[in-house]
């Protein structure tokens, strides 16, 4: 028999976050990005947060909202070029920053899904990214030891999904949503579309309901891009 993971909304989606806590959020830039949870969080006023993301949004959209509330403590992300605000506070040393090859920061997010505890990988190699870790030869190549990367909560945004917690991403919202739901102790999805059991095909599933605890489908979803060129008329 199928689970039922459908909550009423984002309150519920989101009981028992509270302070201190770890969170992984899905998104590629602003492609992807669970913007009524982080919505939800910034409302919540909760604070001290570890949060793992690809970036840390924009000054005013995505993750760039809890930066101006300054509910973040410690960001773990790759790309962070296009937020004022993050460059700021990690400056200043408001904010502890842990900055990551961005393949190395997909695999660790699914080496965190699968239960590997760590990996050895070259990038990273005789950077500021490698002191301090373990170093092996393979193939006569220096690689460093990664571990993996959990959360307690892991917030992801997907374009279809059931009432199981089967999700289908659209385009660049693949590239981190999937190994971040497989690696939150407690996974939240909000969709776009939500759609009846059994409607989904199961050969276009990109993440299994199995990692999925809760699910809603967002009120609404803004979808900025980032910096949007177009050409001129002629």
């Amino acid at each position: 028999m199928a689970m039922n993971k459908l909550v009423s909304g984002v309150e519920e989606a989101l009981e028992g976050v509270h302070d201190d806590m770890t969170f992984m959020l899905g998104g590629f830039g602003l492609c992807g990005i669970p913007e009524n949870c982080i919505a939800e969080l910034r409302k919540r006023g909760i604070k001290n947060l570890t949060c793992i993301s690809n970036n840390a949004g924009v000054d005013d959209f995505g993750l760039g909202l809890l930066l101006q509330t300054r509910q973040i403590k410690k960001m773990i992300s790759s790309y962070v070029g296009e937020n004022d605000e993050f460059e700021r506070q990690m400056l200043s040393g408001e904010l502890e920053v842990d900055l990551i090859p961005q393949g190395s920061l997909a695999e660790r997010c699914l080496a965190g899904g699968a239960g590997i505890p760590a990996f050895f990988t070259p990038a990273g190699y005789g950077t500021e990214v490698g002191e301090g870790k373990e170093v092996r030869m393979f193939n006569g190549k220096p690689h460093i030891l990664e571990a993996a990367l959990t959360a307690d909560f892991a917030f992801v945004k997907a374009w279809k999904g059931d009432s199981s917690g089967n999700l289908v991403f659209k385009g660049t919202a693949r590239n981190f949503n999937p190994p971040m739901a497989m690696a939150g102790k407690i996974t939240v999805a909000e969709v776009e579309e939500l759609v009846p059991l059994g409607e989904l095909d199961p050969n276009f599933v990109h993440t299994p309901g199995i990692f999925v605890q809760r699910i809603f489908q967002g009120a609404s979803f803004e979808k900025r891009i980032e910096q949007r060129t177009v050409r001129s008329k002629n």
